[in-house]
């Protein structure tokens, strides 16, 4: 299963740039969004941002993302 995750943009050059998922750093296109800014959060994609989305909506499916994780820790251990 593929799922895009949110992201804050960290760095734009051009049509690429970096965006921090959680404190992890990641190379990403930007061809797909040409309006976004530093500061903005996205959804990342197989390195792409595909869609801007608000900082309370990416915090909010961060803790959910999170919450998805501990419980499948949980049931497996």
């Amino acid at each position: 299963m593929c799922i895009g995750i949110p992201a804050k943009v960290i760095e734009i050059s051009g049509t690429s740039g970096k965006v921090d998922y959680q404190g992890v750093k990641r190379e990403t296109s930007f061809l797909m969004l040409p309006d976004v800014k530093v500061g903005d959060y996205v959804i990342l994609h197989a390195g792409f941002a595909i869609k801007k989305l608000s900082e309370v909506d990416a915090k909010e499916t961060l803790r959910l993302i999170q919450e998805m994780v501990r419980v499948e820790k949980e049931l497996d251990g």
